[in-house]
């Protein structure tokens, strides 16, 4: 007799026309076995029994409704018939299931394109190039199946071109108000995010993860000298040592820095016990935490005078960062030159030290340094009691206002392009 193990054996060793039999005499015996309704279905699409194959999908649906990569057949089966509206419903409702369903994902985005949906397909394709991508898969003719490499590319040529259209759209509202030349460096850095030009960094040890801004001088450390507000603001240390101190015995307003343990276990590492990582936000991806600043008035009144790197729903990120006794930031690199970050050291033991670009520097209470985090960075508590850096964001300020201007309608443009994405 005949078994669904068996013809699941059959279909690993790609004995496809026995395993298709197989599943046909599955349903003489079970007619609602739901794998064989599918293996079934596909067997009829090929053979030109398009009909078939929908009304075997539609009873393994009646089945399973749960069941994504049923409504995906569907979806597939009604578009050789061609039962456009059947199809996109039948697709949407597999990616409705598994959103990570990216092969689903893109044969629903081409569909929603055919029936006029531009805008939705191109969401839809950035989606699945997206999470196609982060499983290894449709970065390259390798990694792409044959029967899809036409497809692929299509969405990449789309996603592509959309987002161009998007960025160069900005850039030139940007250039009517600020002038060509105030832009020079901002088209730059456009062309640059698109891969439409290469530069190479004046220090190759810089990397940034997202943004590169070009034409930047280059450092790991800035010269103090470049921000005339650092001697006001250091003299404010006292004080603002004794807000942090109020807060420090209460896990009211601390925030873990990594949300998940995952990343947490990627980036820190511990010597005698556990690495920690948290902090007292005073702003978060932009967004002001009320509680901390309205606990620390002298503090957030004196970093509400700092240029701060403000770019909606991305920065600044502005904490007072505590690190347990024997915490290791391990390297990694920031996301743009576009923005630099300030230390103010408040509580700093022995044996603590920034490395930035292979140069260490040793936090002094009181004293600012600054730098660029697209250097490969890590950050080191080696001693038994705990360390407390006030981090706050700031703008590289060998940008001017305008540019600063434009970054910042650029990054939120990308974002909202994203979060589009993410919610398709």
């Amino acid at each position: 007799m005949t078994t669904l193990t068996e013809a699941q054996r059959l279909l690993r060793e790609g004995r496809i026309l026995e395993a298709e039999r197989a599943c046909e005499a599955v349903l003489e015996r079970s007619p609602d076995d739901v794998e064989a309704l599918n293996v079934v279905a596909l067997a009829s699409v090929r053979d030109g029994k398009p009909v078939r194959a929908v009304a075997l999908l539609e009873r393994a649906t009646r089945i399973d409704p749960n069941n994504p990569v049923s409504f995906h057949h569907l979806g597939r089966a009604h578009e050789t018939l061609g039962n456009l509206q059947a199809a996109v419903m039948a697709l949407a409702e597999a990616v409705r299931l598994k959103p990570d369903f990216y092969l689903s994902r893109l044969h629903y985005a081409a569909l929603l394109e055919r029936s006029g949906e531009a805008d939705r397909s191109l969401f839809q394709f950035a989606r699945a190039l997206h999470d196609a991508q982060a499983q290894g898969r449709w970065a390259n003719p390798e990694t792409t199946q044959p029967g899809l490499q036409q497809l692929v590319v299509h969405a990449v040529q789309t996603v592509r071109g959309k987002r161009r259209e998007m960025l160069f759209a900005i850039a030139d509202l940007l250039t009517a108000k600020y002038g060509r030349e105030s832009m020079r460096r901002v088209e730059k850095c456009v062309r640059v995010y698109l891969n439409e030009e290469q530069v190479v960094s004046p220090d190759l040890r810089q990397q940034p993860t997202f943004l590169y801004f070009p034409d930047l001088p280059t450092t790991p450390y800035f010269d103090r000298s470049l921000f005339p507000w650092i001697p006001e603001f250091e003299a404010q240390t006292a004080t603002i040592r004794e807000e942090l101190q109020r807060l420090l015995p209460s896990s009211d307003g601390r925030e873990r820095v990594f949300t998940g343990d995952d990343i947490e276990r990627q980036n820190l590492r511990g010597t005698d016990v556990a690495p920690t990582w948290n902090g007292y936000y005073f702003y978060r991806h932009g967004v002001r935490r009320d509680d901390n600043c309205t606990a620390c008035p002298v503090t957030s009144s004196a970093l509400d005078r700092l240029p701060l790197s403000r770019v909606r729903e991305h920065g600044p990120e502005v904490l007072f960062s505590v690190f347990t006794a024997g915490t290791h930031l391990l390297p990694h690199r920031g996301v743009t030159n576009t923005r630099l970050v300030g230390h103010l050291p408040l509580i700093v033991p022995e044996d603590c030290a920034l490395n930035v670009g292979g140069e260490i520097h040793a936090w002094q209470e009181g004293r600012v340094v600054v730098f660029d985090d697209t250097f490969e960075h890590e950050a080191w508590n080696r001693s038994q009691q705990t360390r407390v850096v006030l981090i706050f964001d700031l703008w590289n300020p060998y940008l001017t206002e305008a540019e600063q201007a434009a970054v910042g309608d650029i990054v939120e443009a990308i974002g909202d392009f994203r979060k589009t994405m993410e919610q398709a």
